[in-house]
């Protein structure tokens, strides 16, 4: 679990995160559109849980995760291709 000023990352979402940051394994929706910084749909897609606690995700992704693997829907992508031809080699 990651804490951010009072708010969390619950355990069950760490997995997903985990999972894209070091294999570039495409996760949920509601994940994919924190990644991306589209607060829209991340607010749109959440469960009640993760709804209260987005600025946990904010502070992990800006705090914590490589800054080429998150901000657009773009950077997602090339970080998903480049994982995955790491991993084929």
């Amino acid at each position: 679990m990651y804490t951010f000023k009072g708010f969390h990352i619950p355990k069950r979402m760490m997995g997903g995160i985990t999972r894209y940051i070091e294999n570039g394994i495409p996760p949920g929706d509601f994940l994919t559109a924190i990644i991306c910084n589209d607060l829209a749909q991340a607010v749109s897609r959440a469960d009640d849980e993760n709804i209260a606690n987005i600025p946990a995700y904010v502070g992990y992704f800006h705090n914590e995760a490589p800054s080429g693997c998150w901000g657009s829907y773009e950077k997602m992508g090339i970080w998903m291709k480049e994982k995955r031809e790491e991993i084929e080699q």
